[in-house]
């Protein structure tokens, strides 16, 4: 909410959640002078609007009042496990990817690969890999090796611990 007159900004808003609400929220305090943080838990910006096909615009206001206030926020950022500076977005590491999950677009009827783009016009463009748990070559390996552990270690020049691993 923009300071009344005779009061000056202070500090900047943190806007939790990158869907179109989100978005125009954060575009509506920037250009009210606030200095505007957005953070989004999935791996592109959009939310459950990127999943609808059509809809349609009410232009009615769906801002909220609150006060102002001082806050500290802890965020905890979610790997994407490709680098979104180097990834050209070319979809070459889905089709060699093992591991299949539930797709969370089509209530899980269908399935996508563990490296996956959120939606094709997703925003940044930049493939993710969604990690639940042991590596699946790892646990594909009969020997139970962490392999892309050990090749790591390797890249890095780091020998002893490669073995150790």
């Amino acid at each position: 909410m923009p300071p009344t007159s005779g009061t000056s900004l202070q500090g900047s808003v943190l806007i939790v959640g990158a869907g179109i609400a989100g978005m125009q929220a954060a575009l509506d305090l920037a250009n009210s002078g606030f200095y505007v943080h957005l953070v989004e838990a999935s791996p592109a910006i959009g939310g459950v609007m990127a999943q609808l096909d059509k809809t349609f615009p009410t232009n009615e206001c769906a801002m909220w009042d609150g006060r102002e206030g001082k806050f500290t926020v802890n965020l905890h950022k979610k790997p994407r496990y490709i680098d979104p500076k180097v990834c050209t977005a070319c979809g070459d590491c889905v089709k060699v990817c093992p591991v299949a999950r539930p797709s969370q677009f089509d209530k899980e009827l269908s399935s996508r690969r563990a490296t996956y783009k959120l939606y094709p016009q997703a925003i940044p463009g930049a493939y993710a890999i969604e990690k639940l748990d042991t590596a699946p070559c790892r646990v594909a390996c009969p020997a139970h090796l962490n392999v892309q552990g050990y090749v790591a270690m390797v890249k890095m020049g780091k020998y002893r611990e490669a073995v150790e691993l």
